[in-house]
């Protein structure tokens, strides 16, 4: 039987992602809206430590998970690691005498605890006094509320959670009104500005990717453009001859790459490489996410028919997100690079069969799972299959992370 955890990322200020919150999601079929929030605890816990795997699901970072008050009081929060967990108190949690008892425990036992979907009417509770992190609703409140908020909060030397920040305006914002932590979708969406110039580093970076990308191009001419920058040069030959590959020969030159790979895988890793240098200045999570979609839209390639089309597919999930890092339109960006087709009608939202495998990775990323059944049956995949490629690639993406 597969089972499901969503997970959301929280950053820090330096847009660094600090943990993520770990979410109860049902299977497809027997999905239902009556959920019982004890057990969509303790199926996050379960599910998360024993079966997905919590390094994993993680990669090393804390996790937030929510408890109702019934899990609070039999204690299941203590049985975790308090080092790696913060116990995240639910907004109906009534503040008795018995659960500010446990709070305390939890806190005397060295946990971190945080408290949901703060809004002003919460400012008397006192669970404040027991958390280290309060999550501030930002659909549920105004301007003036928050910053007010989070001034008093900083004051009493509890950290303030921007959560449901939807806009980079919103995430401007929290940041100038002193909070700590933010949550939301503002980190996957691209802040664009009108007529603002690509940084020079990654326009050298856009033009390679381009000219390396153009149809037909030789071997030579492929070699000849990769060697223009040592840095990526060096990173491609170091990825090419780590344990990943499993080469029994050192690979000492990029014509030897081309050679063992060929020029559509070494146009995947070229990409994989270059964008990597290019998200220097971004949020991991957005490189990684990248990533991860590119493998998964590769994994997927075979069980669809496209198997010959896998490399393009690869690089469609790896170039699904280059407008964030470019801080700039996807449509300006592909304007400047010569890939197939199918790709650049996908990434423009173009009906198209690699569209509708993008809108499927897209449905499962947001635990979507009609949307997700249906483009499922759509592309003749079997819904059954896939949680295990997710997961597989994204142990896949934090592995060549690792590495580059």
């Amino acid at each position: 039987m597969n089972v499901f955890v969503a997970r959301q990322p929280i950053f820090d200020r330096g847009k660094n992602v600090y943990g993520y919150e770990l979410l109860f999601r049902s299977g497809f079929e027997n999905y239902y809206k009556a959920l019982d929030p004890d057990r969509a605890t303790v199926d996050v816990i379960s599910n998360s430590f024993f079966v997905i795997g919590f390094d994993q699901l993680t990669d090393g970072r804390r996790a937030f998970i929510n408890f109702t008050r019934n899990l609070l009081v039999q204690g299941v929060a203590a049985l975790l690691p308090k080092d790696q967990v913060t116990v995240e108190i639910l907004e109906d949690v009534e503040p008795d005498e018995t659960v500010l008892e446990v709070c305390q425990g939890l806190k005397q036992a060295g946990f971190s605890v945080a408290m949901d979907d703060f809004v002003s009417e919460h400012e008397g509770s006192p669970l404040i006094q027991y958390a280290d992190i309060v999550k501030v609703d930002f659909m549920q409140t105004d301007p003036a509320e928050r910053r007010a908020i989070c001034q008093k909060l900083t004051t009493r030397g509890v950290a303030a959670l921007a959560e449901k920040v939807e806009t980079a305006e919103e995430f401007d914002e929290a940041l100038d009104s002193g909070y700590s932590y933010f949550q939301g979708y503002f980190f996957s969406k691209p802040v664009v500005h009108s007529g603002k110039q690509i940084a020079a580093n990654k326009l050298t970076y856009l033009q390679i990717l381009a000219k390396v990308n153009q149809p037909g191009i030789s071997y030579d001419e492929l070699e000849q453009l990769i060697k223009q920058d040592v840095s990526v040069t060096y990173k491609l030959l170091r990825f090419m001859n780590s344990a990943w590959f499993g080469f029994r020969s050192e690979i000492k030159s990029i014509r030897h790459a081309l050679i063992l790979l060929g020029p559509k895988e070494i146009k995947k890793w070229f990409a994989l490489i270059a964008l990597s240098q290019m998200a220097t200045d971004k949020p991991e999570e957005l490189m990684l996410r990248a990533v991860a979609r590119a493998k998964i839209a590769e994994a997927i390639a075979p069980a669809i028919g496209m198997a010959d089309r896998s490399s393009e597919l690869f690089l469609m999930g790896m170039f699904s997100l280059i407008d964030a890092l470019m801080d700039t339109t996807m449509s300006e960006i592909l304007e400047k690079l010569p890939l197939d087709q199918e790709i650049k009608r996908a990434l423009l939202g173009e009906d198209c069969p690699f569209r509708t495998v993008y809108e499927m990775i897209e449905a499962y990323e947001k635990a979507d799972w009609d949307r997700f059944a249906d483009l499922a049956r759509t592309l003749g995949v079997d819904e059954n299959v896939v949680p295990e490629l997710f997961t597989d690639s994204l142990k896949w993406a934090n592995e060549a992370f690792t590495i580059m």
